[in-house]
């Protein structure tokens, strides 16, 4: 489910650079989640407030706006159907084409006849549920440390982020909730710090009562995500930032 997951997701970060502006940090690609209705969703693409979503509860698409909600649901759907309803509703809606293109690979592949299948609701379930935690998490974080940045899920590495300068520091920190890859192979959050646009060395960090410092591709803390509750995770990025901010 986390490989059809990301895919899905492709489709909304498709529909950001077909619809949207061009930004220069690529943040018209990123995505939304919100923890009421358990759904990932692109900037909104119009005055008419039309969106893009991701349902997490009912594995679907679902496309927004003022006049009402069009649902698609993707159990048993070829990329090539999803494909035709995004563009048969797109042009519906905005009067626009959408375009399924990218200037970034992904780790999997996809063609016409690949399909979407509802294998496994319990681990659906488990995704959405670790999505929720990162956004309190990150929440909590944010008023905390009065950052006011922006809590989004980057489609790429379908990590959901934000990055923030500290404010009274001359460090900046990149957290988040990332999927299994080289660096973890589970669900883990991250914490990364830098100055002037370097990254701050951790080789020679304390240890953390959670999660663990890293050095190499990753430099930086973490710390396993599964089974992981909001005061562990609040913990751990208040610990990281602690030490980011005395420790250069």
């Amino acid at each position: 489910m986390i490989k059809q997951m990301h895919l899905a997701a492709q489709y909304l970060a498709a529909a950001g650079i077909s619809f949207l502006d061009k930004k220069a940090d690529d943040s018209h690609t990123n995505l939304g989640f919100d923890i009421k209705n358990g759904c990932l969703s692109t900037h909104v693409l119009s005055d008419q407030g039309d969106q893009l979503c991701l349902s997490y509860e009912r594995f679907a698409l679902e496309w927004t706006s003022n006049k009402g909600t069009t649902t698609f649901e993707l159990d048993g759907a070829m990329h090539s159907e999803v494909l035709s309803w995004l563009t048969e509703t797109s042009k519906a809606q905005l009067n626009k084409t959408y375009h399924y293109e990218f200037h970034y690979d992904l780790p999997y592949a996809i063609d016409d006849n690949f399909t979407f299948s509802l294998s496994d609701s319990d681990q659906l379930g488990a995704l959405k549920a670790l999505r929720v935690m990162a956004q309190l998490v990150l929440q909590n974080i944010d008023e905390h440390y009065n950052l006011k940045a922006s809590i989004r899920v980057w489609p790429h590495h379908f990590d959901s982020g934000i990055y923030s300068a500290l404010p009274d520091s001359d460090v900046t920190v990149g957290l988040g909730l990332a999927i299994p890859d080289t660096v973890c192979d589970k669900y883990y959050l991250y914490s990364a710090g830098y100055k002037n646009g370097e990254k701050i060395a951790t080789s020679a960090f304390p240890a953390l009562a959670l999660g663990t410092w890293k050095s190499g591709d990753f430099v930086g803390a973490v710390l396993n995500a599964e089974a992981l509750t909001v005061q562990e995770g609040v913990a751990f990025f208040e610990a990281t930032i602690k030490q980011l901010k005395n420790n250069l």
